[in-house]
């Protein structure tokens, strides 16, 4: 029986609590991430966030200014400033050197035609091919 999708205020109230991890967890193409990712993937039910991450690695690594660090950005909805999903998508994914403004543009935009999940947006860290929380950064 898959666990049930924890609801937004607990899930963001919960990572909080996150400040370093006790275990990694070896993702199949070839990231690691930490318990928080962890958790988050399971209370979220978005283990296809950390296989979208892991996806552009390959091209990402020949980028010399992000092979030791990535900031990467969910945002779901269009409340956010300038970093919006395009048309009728529900979300966008996107991969920055270093905090995004308006005049640098994403290393990554993934559009995401639909997603369920439940926090308007999440930040991770994948720093020497290790995601994880900025909390536990």
């Amino acid at each position: 029986m898959a666990k049930a999708m924890m609801d937004a205020e607990t899930l963001s109230q919960n990572l909080k609590h996150f400040g370093g991890t006790e275990q990694y967890y070896k993702h199949w193409l070839g990231i690691q991430y930490t318990d928080g990712v962890k958790y988050l993937a399971d209370n979220a039910q978005c283990y296809w966030l950390i296989d979208a991450i892991a996806s552009h690695q390959p091209r990402l690594r020949r980028k010399h200014c992000l092979t030791e660090f990535q900031l990467w950005f969910l945002h779901v909805g269009k409340e956010h400033e300038f970093i919006k999903p395009k048309g009728k998508n529900a979300a966008v994914l996107t991969c920055w050197e270093d905090t995004p403004t308006k005049e640098t543009q994403p290393a990554v935009i993934q559009q995401i035609p639909f997603s369920d999940f439940p926090l308007k947006e999440i930040k991770l860290f994948l720093q020497e091919k290790v995601l994880l929380l900025p909390s536990e950064n």
